[in-house]
């Protein structure tokens, strides 16, 4: 098992966001984590690279343990020199071109030496096609284009997962597809991948589980074709025909 994670707490407030969540993955998995909104997806997935701390639960990465509440300094840095975080909005630095913000991970956070950060920035950014805007600034750059360069940000650190929350909900319905074909090249490649994501059409044809998430617990989890197929839960079942009944619209 690469990743599992267990008995996931978190409260904000009163208010209990995520009431224990297990969640296991293996290298190579694509794991698209599902629910309406407000269901904790978000904020599950940020207390596993520990932007948000989390109440309580165990992490375990390739044998290793992590108490998600107490984790030291260093243990979150190893943990995040190992993982990728893709936001929804892409966080990529204004004043900064698109090969400044690829290479800054590597040269202030790894320590590397500039040429050999560009040349790794140069392969990320051709490999979602944008490297032909390396000196562009992130204002002149389309949404699509720009969460294209954060994905190529993560990609040049040579993670062992990607994480992506939601990364198409800040696009417009023409953008959504550049971004998405990326993530297919990624999955193919073998990429462990967690997304957090409303496209139905990428969950069902790329990721390999499901995790199905609502009012901070999870409702069903399996593989992929199974609950698309035939969902044990009344709710997931509920959810998928919803979904579906917006599609053909």
């Amino acid at each position: 098992m690469m990743l599992s994670v267990k008995g996931v707490r978190k409260s904000f407030g009163e208010t209990d966001v995520l009431r224990g969540i297990d969640l296991n993955v293996e290298e190579g998995d694509v794991v698209a984590i599902l629910g309406p909104s407000g269901s904790g997806k978000t904020t599950f997935l940020r207390c596993l690279n520990f932007l948000e701390r989390a109440d309580a639960g165990e992490l375990i990465f390739d044998g290793e343990h992590y108490d998600l509440h107490s984790a030291t300094k260093k243990e979150i840095s190893a943990i995040r020199r190992r993982t990728a975080f893709v936001f929804q909005n892409y966080n990529l630095f204004q004043n900064k071109t698109v090969l400044q913000n690829v290479t800054l991970g590597l040269t202030s956070g790894r320590g590397m030496n500039k040429a050999a950060a560009e040349k790794i920035a140069r392969e990320a950014l051709e490999k979602v096609g944008m490297l032909a805007k390396a000196d562009a600034y992130p204002i002149a750059l389309s949404g699509g284009q720009q969460q294209r360069v954060a994905i190529a940000r993560g990609m040049a650190t040579q993670p062992e997962i990607i994480y992506f929350d939601e990364p198409t909900s800040a696009l417009d319905p023409e953008l959504i597809g550049e971004v998405l074909a990326v993530m297919r090249q990624l999955a193919s490649e073998g990429m462990t991948m967690l997304v957090v994501t409303h496209e139905m059409e990428f969950a069902r044809n790329v990721s390999n589980q499901i995790i199905f998430m609502e009012g901070g617990h999870v409702i069903e989890a399996g593989p992929t074709a199974e609950f698309f197929s035939h969902p044990k839960e009344e709710r997931s079942r509920s959810f998928i025909r919803s979904i579906l009944n917006k599609e053909s619209l």
